[in-house]
């Protein structure tokens, strides 16, 4: 979970799986976080909605854990 001040700057990062409270520093996410965000359309239950969460790195590790097919992984050269 994200909350932005004026200015669209963030001032808090929260992880929705385990509620720790990431690291912010004028504006900047200092932490690893992952920001999943799914909208659903048609032929799922939750049509028209849009799924917005985060996860510290510890949660996103236990959850891509438990996949039944690992995830992909690709070596960046270059970070933006």
């Amino acid at each position: 979970m994200r909350e932005y001040g004026k200015d669209n700057e963030l001032i808090r990062a929260v992880c929705n799986g385990c509620k720790k409270e990431m690291k912010v520093e004028h504006g900047i996410l200092k932490e690893g976080l992952f920001e999943g965000v799914q909208r659903f359309g048609y032929f799922s239950e939750k049509d028209g909605i849009t799924h917005k969460f985060d996860l510290c790195e510890e949660c996103y590790d236990r959850m891509t854990h438990s996949f039944a097919l690992p995830v992909t992984e690709i070596e960046e050269k270059e970070f933006l």
